[in-house]
């Protein structure tokens, strides 16, 4: 069993560093489009990591105060095998690691950005008044 608040047991495991890289190198535009929202503390001075690793799995962005991931999401998830292991892996990183994840379409970025980063800041104040 993995303990919840030991972070450096737990994140940015070394052996996922060469994917880790890879995928921020070879992200899609949706995540670079959101990174450019993220990045830098632009979203109420809270400080996002991208493609950061939380036991074994890889989340596009991370907000290790917040303990909150962001997904998004292509086409290869809505498979009935991408859903069912996207399902497997938000209840796992809730229950071992307390991290909640919200998911979100790429074409949601796109579309409608507004509405993903005010959906992202009113979760992020659900945690500071828990904290």
């Amino acid at each position: 069993m993995v303990k919840k608040n030991n972070y450096s047991q737990v994140n940015n495991r070394q052996e996922l560093i060469e994917e880790r890289k890879s995928l921020r190198t070879f992200g899609t535009s949706a995540e670079a489009m959101l990174w450019l929202h993220l990045k830098n503390k632009q979203l109420d001075g809270w400080r996002w990591r991208r493609q950061f690793s939380v036991g074994p799995y890889i989340i596009d962005f991370y907000c290790p105060k917040a303990k909150l991931g962001i997904e998004l999401d292509g086409n290869n998830h809505y498979s009935l095998s991408g859903m069912e292991y996207d399902d497997f892996r938000t209840i796992q990183l809730y229950n071992i690691y307390g991290v909640k994840l919200l998911r979100f379409e790429n074409n949601m970025i796109w579309k409608d950005i507004d509405s993903v980063l005010y959906e992202i800041k009113r979760v992020l104040q659900e945690t500071e008044i828990k904290t």
